[in-house]
């Protein structure tokens, strides 16, 4: 795995992927599937069950960031530690942080193939995690 892969998991987490369909089509292999480990237990989803929650994501955000702490690669996947801050449609002048995540990413064709997630809520956020 080199740079490019690391640039890869970065932008999709970035990206506007809540709100664009075709955005998550570009990043998202189309044999694509997420085991996500989050507050209401173990999700196992494909290309197309993200992209649905990506739609119900959009209905309830005005603005997704990724605020990114680190980035590891190594010969075969790509881990990523970030936290997501929101603006919701209800109060789109507070931004607030949703939840933090750590996401481990295979890649396949230059896009996400195989990701384990694990997401807490975002009640805190430590400014400084890796220092």
């Amino acid at each position: 795995m080199d740079l490019n892969g690391k640039q890869i998991v970065a932008d999709f987490y970035k990206s506007d992927f809540f709100k664009n369909r075709k955005t998550l089509e570009k990043y998202l292999h189309p044999d694509a599937n997420l085991s996500w480990y989050g507050t209401t237990g173990l999700k196992k989803l494909n290309r197309e069950e993200v992209s649905a929650l990506s739609l119900e994501m959009s209905e309830s955000f005005e603005s997704l960031r990724a605020e990114i702490q680190k980035v590891v690669v190594d010969k075969n996947g790509v881990a990523i530690n970030f936290t997501y801050h929101v603006r919701t449609i209800e109060n789109p002048e507070e931004e607030i942080p949703l939840a933090h995540f750590i996401a481990i990413w295979e890649l396949k064709d230059e896009k996400l193939y195989k990701g384990v997630q694990i997401s807490q809520l975002g009640e805190e956020v430590e400014e400084t995690p890796w220092e």
